[in-house]
């Protein structure tokens, strides 16, 4: 029997119990003057389309996607979040951490 089969889902002190994952935690977002952000372009894996990495970010998942447009709408680009990370498409560090010290952020560019 593996582990999953032997834990208890349900108890009669707190009810049911699967929901509670341990690997399903809340992440709360910290003001953007304690975050350094940094920059990265990538072209590995997307046919030689080249996409900017936007990562290290320390934001709940709703205020990723909120970034997330914002940053989109600055560069008139498509983007996505991916594994913590914003991809936009295309060459835009330069926009992008105009946008983001704008809004109070630490930016360092990295990569070539």
């Amino acid at each position: 029997m593996s582990k999953n089969e032997n834990r208890i889902v349900w108890t009669s002190d707190q009810g049911d119990l699967r929901n509670n994952d341990p690997g399903t935690r809340k992440m709360i977002s910290l003001p953007p003057h304690q975050q350094t952000i940094y920059l990265y372009r990538d072209s590995k894996g997307r046919g030689g389309k080249t996409v900017t990495l936007v990562k290290k970010l320390a934001l709940s998942e709703e205020d990723m996607k909120e970034l997330a447009k914002k940053l989109k709408q600055v560069c008139g680009s498509g983007g996505t979040i991916k594994d913590d990370m914003i991809e936009i498409q295309g060459e835009h560090r330069e926009r992008i951490a105009e946008a983001l010290i704008k809004l109070g952020y630490k930016v360092k560019i990295a990569g070539g």
